[in-house]
């Protein structure tokens, strides 16, 4: 197999470290059109900059995405996000915080305790020996594409659930698969789902994949376009 020619990315070592005052546009380029190289300086919802790195996608060496992995940020960074997050949800006055693995796990603590919450909900993708397989869902993404994974509710959380008014917190949305399982789970175990909150949500596939109703109740901190490759570094893709 031969190995694409790297364009414009590099090591992420650096990345998610700090976040830049509002004053910073970031990278060189349009903040809105680019071209970016290396990194996408996204824009929080208070006006800040947190520059992702830009990964080039295999198989596909020209199309890219600019990459959050929360769980290689520094704490600071992941908590101001779990704050702006919380502070999108906190109108929905949700009874309930409710976590999506692996990495929704990161901000759900960050956004229950802001929301004045004592506890919060998680969901697995470990199956424990007093699971019921009726409190799972089958999982499906981009990166998981093959059948077999599910997200689980431990049945001892049911009743801080059932009939509750609660939020899903995960870390992004992008296809939208893989929130709709726990959507439906949550739903299914009697909850009514207020809304989802993300960090980032990446590209716009995930509202038609949610649907025009679910779509419209999902939260982010910022947005990171699907990108592609130009002579000067990459550009939102068309």
């Amino acid at each position: 197999m031969t190995t694409p020619t790297p364009h414009f990315t590099e090591p992420t070592t650096g990345y998610w470290q700090q976040i830049l005052p509002a004053s910073e546009a970031g990278p060189a380029g349009d903040p809105v059109h680019g071209p970016w190289q290396y990194g996408y300086p996204a824009r929080l919802t208070d006006g800040r900059v947190l520059v992702l790195p830009i990964r080039q996608i295999a198989g596909q060496p020209g199309h890219a995405v600019a990459s959050l992995i929360c769980n290689q940020a520094a704490l600071d960074v992941i908590d101001a996000l779990g704050e702006l997050l919380a502070a999108r949800l906190a109108p929905l006055a949700p009874e309930v915080v409710v976590g999506v693995p692996t990495l929704g796990l990161s901000f759900a603590p960050i956004v229950a305790r802001r929301l004045g919450h004592a506890r919060m909900v998680p969901l697995g993708y470990s199956r424990k020996f007093w699971y019921d397989e009726a409190l799972s869902g089958a999982v499906q993404s981009i990166t998981t594409p093959t059948a077999g994974k599910r997200v689980y509710l431990d049945p001892n959380l049911l009743p801080l659930v059932r009939g509750k008014r609660v939020v899903l917190v995960d870390d992004a949305v992008s296809s939208g698969s893989t929130i709709v399982a726990p959507w439906n789970l949550l739903e299914a175990a009697g909850a009514t789902v207020l809304g989802v909150g993300v960090a980032m949500c990446q590209g716009r596939r995930w509202a038609e994949v949610l649907g025009p109703e679910r779509a419209a109740k999902v939260f982010g901190v910022f947005d990171s376009p699907l990108l592609q490759a130009v002579p000067e570094g990459w550009v939102p893709r068309d």
